[in-house]
């Protein structure tokens, strides 16, 4: 049986196999968070998962919480404490996570860019957030993305903001419509995907 050194050992290594650099790693751990919370479906993280800690937790010892000495470490735990505000305060984000009609897909088969669209809505079906994100960790301009409805598009968080560790690529806080048609819908943003993130979007 191996030991909880060496357990942890092999844990490290797998992480040093994720693709690209810290940087990206941290990106790519953002974005899944941000999936995760934007997708239907009840949350749950294992404790030090918000902050990044490297080993598995260990119920004979302490979260290693000399990680928040290092500002990558910060950032993240910083995106999972707004996201559970966006996740508690938009009930598009919960109310209808075990009913087909709070989910529908704008994008899904652009593999190319791997680009993923979608809409949550609450039970007030005019209540939407849109969802995109890049799975890459190259910044894609001028996304062609179809909406449902006119108006001013707020990005509510972008998860490659610097607060968070990221590199600050967005949207200068949210987008107008053109009545372009685009994915099947009568009006589209030109969005701006920042590499290895997630963006919330919600019309005001």
């Amino acid at each position: 049986m191996l030991s909880h050194d060496e357990v942890a050992h092999r844990k490290r290594a797998l992480l040093d196999k994720m693709p690209g650099d810290e940087w990206q790693r941290f990106a790519n751990l953002r974005a899944l968070y941000g999936f995760m919370y934007g997708h239907p479906a009840k949350k749950m993280l294992f404790m030090g998962g918000e902050f990044g800690q490297w080993h598995e937790r260990n119920h004979d010892a302490s979260l290693q919480w000399h990680l928040f000495d290092f500002t990558r470490h910060v950032g993240l735990q910083r995106l999972v404490r707004d996201l559970n505000g966006l996740y508690r305060h938009e009930p598009a984000l919960h109310e209808l996570d075990h009913n087909w009609t709070g989910f529908q897909y704008i994008d899904f088969c652009n593999a190319a860019h791997s680009v993923i669209v979608f809409l949550r809505r609450a039970k007030d079906q005019d209540n939407q957030i849109v969802r995109l994100c890049n799975l890459t960790p190259v910044p894609r301009y001028n996304y062609r993305v179809g909406v449902p409805a006119e108006g001013y598009y707020r990005e509510l968080l972008n998860s490659d903001a610097s607060a968070y560790g990221g590199s600050n690529v967005g949207n200068s806080g949210g987008l107008h419509t053109s009545p372009v048609l685009s994915h099947g819908m009568p009006y589209s943003l030109a969005v701006t995907l920042p590499p290895l993130s997630i963006l919330f979007l919600k019309r005001i």
